[in-house]
Parts: structure tokens; C-alpha cells; sequence
């Protein structure tokens, strides 16, 4: 765990905006600032000064501090997102590619960014926030990829967008993600012509309220464009 503490607490110290990805890594954890400032045992308006980018960025010692009690506050209140952390450090890379903004990001403004066209659920887009992206091979995921690491496509949140690649009708992973306890926020099916995704595929988008997007921009393009946020 003190392995993963540190990517954090490097991301936001690299971070051009260290307010940004400290509020980012807060909501990821579900902790207000009330709850973050109390277990600090500093004023609500100094984690709202630190997250506006009113105060100088922090220094080691406070991205310690805050990283220190995002675990502490979340094993308090039964260690969900702790428990996620250390699914992610199986090996995974063969199957899937896991990218973490450092900024959230509103579902809209991913569809431009990825010439995206929407097939199902428009009504989401304005209201739904993303934090990253996993870039997942379909065939593998579904015949080879052990069910243990399923979990581990999410990342270090849920709200994100699955990108599958290698889509002939967009069912299969449709049918994938049905069967979850874990849904991400909107699926990209790549390179396929919207008129032609599964009927039941669409049928299962709207009964999650998943919203279900298609783009033929080619991935190193997508990738380009998505990891500079």
C-alpha cells in the first residue's frame, strides 16, 4: 500500500494543478472536507484554500499528511477504496490499460474529445463526471482474463469510461458488465458503425443507464488526447 500512497502523493506534487487533483483524490475517496479537516485537525477553509489553489502548493509534508488520512478515513469507515487499491496490484497489463486523470472531467466534454457519437442515455452526458479511462481488449477480457482481475478495471474509481477495442457487435462486453456488481460510468465501443451494435447490447445500456458511445478515431489518437488531462 505504501507503494500506491506515493504514486498519489507524486501525482499531486507534480501536478500543474495541485488543488485540482487534491480535490480529485478526495471525492475518489468519498471523504467531504469537513471529514478530511477534522481528522487533519485544521479549519474546513484551509482544505478549501489548498484545493482552489489559494494557498502555495503544498509541501511534502502536507501531501503526506493529506494522502495519510485519505487511507486512515477510509479503513475508519470500512476500508472499501483501500480494499480496491490492493486488487489493482495484480498483473493486468496483458488484458487491459488503466489511465487516471488528474482532473475530473465531465462525460460530455470525453465524447468530443474522442469524436464519439452517442447511441443510447444522451441525457447523462451533462451530469456525469469521469476520472479516467481503461482501454480493454475485448476478446481477451472476455476468453482469457481470470475472473479475479475483473475488479481491477476500475482502477482507482468507478466513475470512468471503458474503451473496448476488437468489437464486432458490442454484446459481449454488454453483457460483461450486466453481470457486475460494478459499473463504470459510459462505455466506448471503437471502430464499429452505430447502426450496427447489438440490439440487447442497447436494450442493456439503457436499463443500467450506462450511456453507450461509438467512435472510429483510431486508439493512438484517443490515447493522445486523453492522457494529457
Amino acid at each position: 500500500m505504501q507503494k500506491i500512497k506515493m504514486e498519489i502523493a507524486g501525482e499531486i506534487s507534480l501536478s500543474e494543478d495541485p488543488g485540482a487533483t487534491m480535490r480529485k483524490w478526495r471525492e475518489i475517496f468519498g471523504i467531504s472536507q469537513v471529514e478530511l479537516a477534522k481528522h487533519l485537525g485544521i479549519t474546513v477553509s484551509t482544505i478549501s484554500d489548498y484545493e482552489g489553489n489559494r494557498r502555495k502548493s503544498p509541501g511534502t509534508g502536507v501531501v503526506k499528511r493529506f494522502v495519510n488520512a485519505l487511507f486512515d478515513i477510509d479503513v475508519a469507515k470500512g476500508g472499501g477504496i483501500t480494499q480496491k487499491f490492493r486488487e489493482r496490484e495484480k498483473p493486468v497489463s496483458e488484458y487491459f490499460e488503466v489511465h487516471e486523470f488528474a482532473r475530473s472531467i465531465p462525460l460530455k466534454d470525453f465524447v468530443d474529445m474522442i469524436g464519439g457519437r452517442v447511441i443510447t442515455n444522451p441525457d447523462l452526458l451533462e451530469s456525469k463526471k469521469i476520472y479516467g479511462y481503461t482501454l480493454i481488449d475485448s476478446i481477451k477480457v472476455i476468453l482469457d482474463m481470470p475472473f479475479s482481475y475483473f475488479q481491477n478495471l476500475y482502477g482507482n474509481v468507478n466513475e470512468r469510461v471503458f474503451i473496448f477495442t476488437g468489437v464486432s457487435t458490442g454484446r459481449s462486453p454488454l453483457v460483461v458488465v450486466r453481470v457486475s456488481s460494478s459499473k463504470p460510468s459510459a462505455i466506448v465501443l471503437h471502430n464499429i458503425d452505430p447502426a450496427k451494435v447489438d440490439r440487447l447490447a442497447i436494450k442493456i445500456s439503457e436499463r443500467e443507464r450506462i450511456p453507450l458511445i461509438a467512435t472510429n478515431m483510431s486508439i493512438e489518437k484517443v490515447k493522445d488526447a486523453l492522457n494529457r488531462i
